[in-house]
């Protein structure tokens, strides 16, 4: 019997690391070869398919209300969820048709996210090609205190550190994903719920940061559009990773909710049943108001009567 060298099971061992590490780099090439058909079916989509759909409103939200200047670094706040990845890949696309010269940085707030959700997020900017900077917050353990308004409040936090970290990263201004839906649900809540006339502005001026802009570029995006490209390119995001929408997410028999704003989407649905412009009636509304049959309003957080000027 043939006795087997050292140096031949030396040699066979190194042969053996050396397919392994062989079928390691065909598999990661393979993967990146599926990433990259994957960004292009996203980008070609939003370039074509989706074109009107998305793109064209996107541009005219950033053209009529002058969203995106010369020289603006603009940090893209992304959640995680179909918005604002959407959003994400609408400012690399404008960005290329270079109008006007503008920077950007993609930024990611973990508010205290389970190791799972976190990495969805991770995952799907890979996916997407969206070079994501994160950094992180105790915004989830602060609230999980709070019983009254915990999401209003998550919000406002939410807000305050993405201005902060925004501007030491020397942006001027911050994008969040909001939508036309959430525009006129937010019109229809102010007033059936706050008794108020409002509405979420495509731009303001931060009243605590200076130097500092708000800006929604998604304003007359619609949510079923974005739905529509979501499923097209097979993607899967993350939604509200907190626990406080558990309770929040789902309808009663009675159509209440624990959520203001599900039970406001399900009333404009409803209306629309009867009346097909009712959403886009709501929108015009804040557009044509006509000062001179207001009884009061409010300037500046000065209250103005009619009786004033009667």
């Amino acid at each position: 019997m043939n006795e087997i060298s050292s140096d031949e099971i030396k040699g066979t061992e190194m042969s053996e690391i050396k397919n392994e590490v062989k079928s390691a780099e065909i598999k990661d090439e393979l993967k990146g070869v599926e990433r990259d058909e994957r960004i292009k079916k996203a980008e070609e989509s939003i370039q074509k398919k989706y074109h009107k759909q998305l793109f064209s409103p996107f541009a005219k939200a950033c053209k009529i209300y002058k969203l995106i200047e010369e020289g603006d670094h603009i940090a893209v706040c992304i959640s995680g969820g179909k918005d604002s990845m959407l959003m994400a890949k609408l400012f690399q696309e404008i960005q290329r048709h270079r109008h006007v010269n503008f920077d950007l940085t993609f930024l990611v707030m973990d508010p205290g996210y389970m190791p799972e959700n976190r990495a969805l997020i991770e995952s799907n900017a890979k996916a997407l090609g969206i070079p994501i900077t994160i950094f992180e917050s105790t915004i989830f353990d602060t609230v999980d205190h709070i019983d009254k308004n915990p999401c209003y409040l998550c919000a406002r936090m939410r807000r305050g550190y993405l201005y902060s970290h925004a501007k030491e990263l020397g942006c001027n201004k911050i994008a969040l994903g909001h939508h036309y839906d959430d525009v006129i649900e937010t019109i229809l809540m102010g007033m059936l719920h706050g008794g108020q006339i409002q509405s979420m502005m495509p731009k303001l001026h931060s009243t605590n940061f200076e130097g500092m802009e708000l800006i929604r570029p998604m304003y007359l995006i619609r949510e079923d559009d974005i739905c529509t490209w979501r499923d097209y390119n097979e993607l899967r995001f993350l939604q509200c990773a907190c626990h406080f929408t558990e309770t929040c997410s789902v309808l009663n028999e009675d159509g209440t909710s624990n959520s203001k704003r599900l039970e406001t989407k399900k009333l404009i649905a409803e209306l629309k049943k009867t009346n097909p412009y009712v959403e886009s009636n709501i929108f015009k509304s804040v557009q044509n108001v006509h000062v001179d049959t207001v009884i009061e309003y409010k300037k500046n957080g000065v209250r103005h009567n009619f009786l004033d000027e009667y």
